[in-house]
């Protein structure tokens, strides 16, 4: 099979197209043939060395779509159409940059659809997050109130901007790009606020005087204790993203968090196997009815791997990447 394998840490370049043997199954574990993979920020770390538990050479991938070829699973015939997130992925084994990828039983959720398999492999770790991110922060269907979206043009972003809209919720979409305000708007943003220059407080105090009842954080360590001084008292701090990295040098809880004012965290993690199937079902069935719809940046080959990371790592990327394995490359 053919697979790309980060062979040290390093940049783009370290990522390079092997023939590796196709894994056997093994007790608790089965083979999948991968159809598309979605890619992440947390991969680009890893690629560059920040995750010390991960050695290399390594497949990296923290999320996968395909279909079963080889099981030991009766839940899980071969044929099967699949997801799987997190669990390890791509970092203490090998993940979803390949054709095939040999993964633990209880990561795989089986799902029924039609979705073509690069709109699929836009949804696992993308629509979980959003969606369990906005449960965390307890935005109810119909429940009104004021939510803003920090690192809003990011796939998780789109797709929560997406889905509190779907719910009434007046939202506001944070981006650094004025040519990414439109794809906001278009996600269902009620107010596009430009976090650049000015101070951002400024910003979000002349539109809710306040401030907002939820703040959705996915810009993460850098902008999280900002957000505690943006959300109103008594309100909640969600953040679910690492695109500033994973750290907060210095934090003094009591100092920091205002008086009433809750900070929580949501992690994907939460909902792989089968405590995520029954919401990634939920997402697929909101796809194809046309309720929501993925925001899909560019789809690329496994041999164009290195354009992708390239790509993601100048923050050039509106809404999901996608990798298809069996693709054939285009050079871009």
């Amino acid at each position: 099979m053919r697979a790309a394998v980060c062979t040290a840490p390093g940049g783009p370049e370290v990522l390079r197209i092997r023939e590796l043997p196709v894994p056997e199954v093994r007790d608790g574990w089965s083979l999948v043939r991968v159809e598309g993979a979605g890619l992440n920020r947390s991969e680009l770390r890893t690629r560059q060395g920040h995750s010390p538990s991960v050695t290399f050479p390594r497949v990296l991938g923290i999320e996968c779509v395909g279909t079963v070829a080889d099981s030991t699973d009766p839940r899980l015939p071969a044929g099967s159409t699949v997801a799987a997130v997190m669990g390890e992925m791509g970092r203490a084994f090998d993940g979803g940059y390949a054709q095939y990828a040999l993964l633990p039983n209880d990561l795989l959720m089986p799902v029924t659809t039609t979705l073509p398999w690069d709109v699929l492999a836009a949804l696992p770790e993308t629509c979980l997050t959003a969606r369990g991110a906005l449960d965390t922060l307890g935005i109810a269907p119909a429940g009104g109130g004021r939510l803003l979206i920090r690192g809003a043009t990011s796939s998780v972003g789109l797709a929560a901007t997406q889905i509190a809209a779907a719910h009434g919720i007046e939202t506001a979409a944070t981006t650094r790009s004025k040519d990414k305000a439109q794809a906001l708007k278009a996600a269902g943003a009620d107010h596009v606020l430009l976090d650049d220059a000015a101070p951002l407080l400024d910003t979000v105090r002349a539109l809710w005087p306040e401030g907002p009842d939820y703040v959705l954080d996915l810009v993460g360590a850098a902008t999280a204790l900002d957000s505690l001084r943006l959300v109103r008292p008594g309100g909640t701090v969600c953040v679910a993203g690492s695109l500033s990295g994973w750290l907060i040098h210095d934090f003094e809880p009591i100092a920091m968090i205002p008086t009433g004012t809750r900070l929580t965290a949501f992690h994907s993690d939460t909902l792989k196997g089968a405590g995520g199937r029954d919401t990634l079902q939920r997402v697929i069935d909101d796809v194809e009815a046309g309720i929501h719809r993925p925001h899909i940046d560019r789809v690329f080959a496994l041999d164009d791997i290195a354009a992708a990371h390239r790509r993601m790592e100048a923050d050039l990327a509106t809404g999901k990447t996608v990798v298809l394995p069996w693709a054939h490359a285009t050079g871009t």
